[in-house]
């Protein structure tokens, strides 16, 4: 395979493939702890609940451990990383993804991977920082200002079911196995790739439904017209949550969020940064 250097001649190949392995870190460890917590707050353990299971309440949780804002710090400039390295495969392509409508459409998706990351890469700059808290939840803010838009309701509902067109491919692109392509050429041992495999499944399986259900609250939002009723993640735990069986079913998201924080650190072990 072509060398990363020769697709990207403005940065040193380890400094390419360094921020890659930094960020999927970094973003394995946010996973995973949003999925501990939210395991914790399904079945009420440790006085966990579903607000914090968040990033922005996991980025919280890090801030008040021993050193917390040394940690912070660092899960942030990881985050940052990732962000970087998400522009760089959107801009450089070097993913070869191509320039056609179906190429575009993947570098696109990879740059507003980069624009969400950068954000939560702020916001734990932020709390580490000591300059957090308070604010609200911007999505409902975004939904409060498009509201107020001319045909607001219906750029809402258009937002809502891009967000749930989100979580469907999440949950396509898990059973089908297509994340595979990542780990394709690491030359791994079958047991590890087997073990990559099962991870990946759950993991995106479980992150297509927490998307599925923020499209589904920011529709309802659109629908009644009423900003409050949008939400992130730990909205998305909370409506699971007071489903029928809720504890079992948000402790089995819970749980497929965490298999997607282990599959980041095998990837980013084993995934050769030059592929998709």
């Amino acid at each position: 395979m072509a060398d990363i250097s020769y697709h990207v001649p403005s940065a040193p190949p380890e400094w390419v493939k360094n921020f890659a392995k930094v960020g999927l870190t970094a973003k394995g460890i946010v996973y995973c702890l949003v999925g501990i917590i939210a395991f914790m707050a399904a079945f009420e353990l440790g006085g966990q609940s579903t607000q914090g299971a968040g990033k922005s309440g996991v980025f919280q949780f890090i801030l008040e451990q021993p050193y917390g804002k040394w940690m912070l710090g660092l899960v942030a400039l990881g985050l940052l990383c990732y962000a970087i390295w998400r522009f760089i495969q959107a801009v450089q392509d070097t993913s070869h993804e191509g320039s056609d409508a179906k190429g575009s459409a993947k570098r696109l998706r990879y740059a507003f991977s980069g624009i969400i990351y950068a954000g939560l890469a702020f916001l734990a700059a932020k709390l580490a920082l000591g300059n957090g808290g308070g604010g609200g939840d911007s999505r409902q803010t975004l939904v409060r200002e498009l509201l107020q838009q001319p045909f607001g309701q219906w750029l809402v509902g258009i937002l809502a079911v891009a967000i749930m067109l989100t979580g469907v491919y999440q949950i396509y692109f898990g059973l089908s196995e297509k994340y595979k392509k990542k780990i394709s050429g690491a030359g791994l041992k079958s047991d590890i790739e087997s073990k990559m495999i099962k991870a990946g499944k759950l993991g995106y399986v479980a992150r297509g439904i927490v998307w599925l259900v923020i499209g589904y609250l920011f529709l309802k939002a659109a629908m009644q017209s009423n900003a409050e009723q949008a939400g992130g993640s730990s909205s998305a735990f909370a409506f699971l949550e007071n489903s029928s069986y809720g504890s079992y079913v948000l402790g089995a998201v819970a749980l497929g969020l965490i298999c997607y924080g282990v599959f980041m650190f095998m990837r980013a072990k084993y995934q050769p940064i030059y592929s998709r």
